[in-house]
């Protein structure tokens, strides 16, 4: 029995989201073998349009997992939406990215009991790059993986910026876009296992995530990304906001 297959509020969400994502993307997957379809895991997609979560989140129910992605804190806190979010097993997220809040673990310790999986973005944010590679990575995805021992599954997507643009809120419905979606093999960090979990640890371990998340892409793509991954800090570039 897959995941999405127990009864869940997810069901309501497949109800009416499915139905308009349809009408607006074709959804074209590449080794979805590759995603597990049980044990606790994290997705790490990369990440250029803020339609990006629900493009993933959808193609994340399609590949035969259950949604679930980091999320502020601040969000969990609205009324009602707030409660939907946090039954949904959403994993919140002080302001600032730390995920070693004790409410972020907690909600982690509770994926691996239950086997499920989280959608971590280890960009952080909307990629700098002008070309919209994949940037540097912060370092969230691979500490819980490495603290909780779990898999890093990484996901590259493109066509995206068609369904909303880098920067925008516009959607463009019409004509009928189609994203391609590939799944790679988990992140082999088996040589950090053990080590301690410092800025040089954590920084070759994201590394690692990036460049598969990065070749995913270059086979979306059919082209070669830069040879050196774009730092926001090195361009005088602000981490957020529209530029």
């Amino acid at each position: 029995m897959s995941e999405r297959s127990k009864p869940s509020i997810f069901w309501l969400f497949a109800i009416f989201a499915l139905p308009l994502m349809g009408l607006m993307v074709k959804f074209r997957f590449h080794d979805r073998e590759k995603m597990p379809q049980t044990g606790a895991a994290i997705i790490t997609p990369n990440h250029y349009s803020n339609i990006d979560p629900v493009v993933i989140g959808t193609a994340t129910w399609y590949l035969g997992r259950l949604p679930r992605f980091m999320a502020k804190a601040s969000i969990l806190k609205i009324p009602v939406l707030g409660w939907i979010l946090l039954k949904s097993g959403q994993i919140p997220v002080e302001r600032g990215g730390s995920t070693r809040s004790s409410a972020a673990l907690n909600a982690a310790k509770e994926l691996v009991a239950k086997e499920r999986t989280v959608i971590v973005y280890p960009e952080g944010s909307l990629t700098r790059d002008p070309d919209m590679w994949p940037m540097r990575g912060k370092s969230g995805a691979v500490r819980l993986a490495l603290e909780l021992d779990i898999p890093i599954i990484p996901v590259a997507h493109w066509g995206t910026q068609q369904l909303m643009a880098r920067y925008s809120n516009k959607l463009n419905v019409f004509p009928r876009h189609t994203i391609d979606v590939k799944v790679g093999d988990p992140v082999d960090l088996s040589e950090f296992v053990g080590k301690p979990l410092d800025n040089k640890t954590l920084t070759a371990a994201t590394n690692k995530v990036m460049d598969a998340i990065t070749a995913l892409l270059e086979d979306l793509r059919g082209e070669k990304a830069p040879e050196v991954r774009w730092n926001p800090a090195e361009h005088n570039q602000s981490e957020t906001g529209r530029f």
